[in-house]
C-alpha cells in the first residue's frame, strides 16, 4: 500500500513543469510541490518520529510542511521540486526499512504505514487530482488496468423512469457510525449510536447532468425564491449562472471542461462540481430535499428493515471491486449514474459508494461521546465551522479508503471537489 500510494502521488505531478508545481495563489488549492512534501513530512511525523522516536531529518521540516501551523498563503514559500523529491525518497526509504516483521498490535496500527500514513496520502492524491481539474491541466497518466477516459458503460443500467424513481425506507432506530472492532476508523466516525430515523424515500441514483440542466435551463440560477439567503449571497458574489465547468451552447445545450479538454456534457453522468448551495437550490426547484447523513447511511448499510444488521458497504462486507463501485480513477471521470448494479444496497439504491461524493443536509458535528484521536487536526478543528457532511467517495477516491461510515466534510461554497448529490422526497 505504501508503494502504491506513493506511485499514484508521483504520477499526479511527474508531468508538471516547475511553474505548474507552484501554481497561482488560490484559496482552494495548495501548490503541488508543497503538497507532496507535506505527504512525506506526515509519514515522518507519525511513523518515524511519533511511533519510533527518531529525530527529524530536516530541522526546518515542521516550519515548511506542518499544515496545522503553516498559513495557507505561506505554503508557496517552500522547497524546489528537486529538494522536495529527495526528501520524499529519504523518508520513504526509512519508512519501508522500519516496517514491522509479523503482526502489529492494535495500539500501534493507528500510526503505522498501512493505515494513517497511507490514508492521508490517498486523500492528498485526490486533492491533487481536483487541483489539476481546477487549473485546467491535462489528465494525468496513471498506471492502472483498463482504459482511462471520460466515462464508459459498465453494464446493469436502467432505462426510463425506473432510474429516476425512489426507494422507500421504513425508518426506525438506526445505529449511526462505526462499530468498535475495525482496525482503523477516524475519530469522527466513532462510535455507533442509536438515532431515530423517520420513514423516507431516497432516489435510486444521484442527480444527473440532464436533470440538473433542466433546473439551469428553467432559470434556476436566476430565481431568488429557490435559494436560501446565504446561498443567494454566494451566487451573487460568485456570479454563478451554472455549474462551474459547464459551457453554454445554443438551444439550452451544454458542454463542459474536463481537465484541459472541452467535451460533451454527458447527460447520463452524475452532476459533479456543484456545491451545497447549488444542491439546495436544485432541491427547492424539484420540490425535494437533501438526505440527512443518518438517512444516507441507513440506505447504504441496512441489510433489512427488521434485522438491524449493518453492512460495511452497500452490497455487503466484501471490499469494493470494479463491478461494484467506480473508485481508484479506473476511468478519469464519472460513469453513468445507472451503471454498476452489482453495487446496489439491500434496498436497491445505486452508486452510494464511488462516482461522486454526495452532499447531505447534515452539519459536520461530533458524535455523542466524541474523543479526539492523536491526529487531532483531522476532525476537531472543523466541527461547527460551516461544513456539511459528504458521503460515499468519488471516482478518484482510493477503494481502500472508503466505507459506509466515512464522513467527508467541506464548506458549503466548495465546488472544485468531486461532489454531486442525490435527493429525498420532501414529504
Amino acid at each position: 500500500m505504501l508503494r502504491d500510494a506513493r506511485r499514484r502521488t508521483l504520477e499526479l505531478v511527474c508531468d508538471l513543469t516547475e511553474a505548474q508545481m507552484r501554481v497561482p495563489l488560490l484559496a482552494i488549492i495548495n501548490p503541488p510541490v508543497w503538497e507532496i512534501g507535506h505527504v512525506a513530512w506526515f509519514q515522518e511525523k507519525w511513523v518515524l518520529r511519533h511511533l519510533l522516536g527518531k529525530d527529524p531529518i530536516r530541522p526546518d521540516g515542521d516550519a515548511i510542511w506542518d499544515s496545522a501551523v503553516i498559513a495557507h498563503d505561506d505554503r508557496w514559500s517552500t522547497l524546489p521540486r528537486s529538494a522536495t523529491l529527495r526528501y520524499m525518497q529519504e523518508i520513504f526509504d526509512r519508512v519501508i526499512d522500519s516496517l514491522p516483521q509479523g503482526d502489529v498490535a492494535d495500539s500501534e496500527a493507528y500510526f503505522y504505514w498501512y493505515w494513517l500514513a497511507v490514508m492521508h496520502e490517498d486523500m492528498h492524491g485526490e486533492a491533487l487530482m481536483y487541483t489539476r481539474q481546477t487549473l485546467g491541466y491535462p489528465e494525468p497518466e496513471l498506471a492502472l488496468e483498463g482504459t482511462a477516459g471520460l466515462g464508459q458503460e459498465t453494464g446493469g443500467g436502467w432505462d426510463g423512469p425506473e432510474a429516476e424513481g425512489d426507494v422507500f425506507m421504513p425508518g426506525g432506530l438506526f445505529q449511526l457510525g462505526a462499530k468498535p472492532g475495525k482496525t482503523f476508523v477516524f475519530d469522527n466516525e466513532k462510535w455507533a449510536h442509536a438515532v431515530k430515523v423517520q420513514s423516507f424515500a431516497i432516489s435510486r441514483t444521484p442527480v444527473t447532468n440532464r436533470q440538473f440542466a433542466e433546473f439551469v435551463n428553467d432559470g434556476g440560477y436566476r430565481r431568488r425564491g429557490l435559494w436560501s439567503e446565504e446561498g443567494w449571497s454566494w451566487r451573487e458574489k460568485a456570479q454563478a449562472e451554472h455549474p462551474v465547468y459547464w459551457i453554454p451552447q445554443t438551444g439550452g445545450r451544454w458542454m463542459r471542461r474536463h481537465f484541459d479538454q472541452i467535451v460533451p456534457l454527458g447527460e447520463d453522468l452524475p452532476v459533479i462540481h456543484v456545491n451545497w448551495y447549488e444542491a439546495e437550490a436544485y432541491c427547492a426547484w424539484a420540490k425535494r430535499r437533501l438526505p440527512a447523513e443518518a438517512e444516507w447511511e441507513m440506505a447504504a448499510s441496512c441489510e433489512s428493515p427488521s434485522s438491524g444488521k449493518k453492512r460495511e458497504f452497500p452490497w455487503g462486507d466484501e471490499r469494493p471491486t470494479a463491478e461494484r463501485a467506480h473508485l481508484d480513477a479506473r476511468t478519469l471521470g464519472c460513469v453513468p449514474a445507472s451503471d454498476l448494479a452489482a453495487g446496489d444496497s439491500a434496498a436497491g439504491v445505486r452508486q452510494l459508494i464511488g462516482n461522486v461524493w454526495e452532499w447531505t443536509a447534515s452539519d459536520f458535528q461530533p458524535y455523542p461521546g466524541f474523543v479526539v484521536d492523536p491526529y487531532k487536526e483531522y476532525s476537531q478543528p472543523w466541527f461547527g465551522a460551516g461544513r456539511k457532511v459528504l458521503r460515499g467517495g468519488c471516482w478518484a477516491t482510493r477503494s481502500r479508503l472508503i466505507r459506509n461510515t466515512w464522513r467527508n466534510f467541506y464548506t458549503k461554497d466548495r465546488r472544485d471537489v468531486f461532489a454531486g448529490f442525490r435527493t429525498c422526497a420532501a414529504d
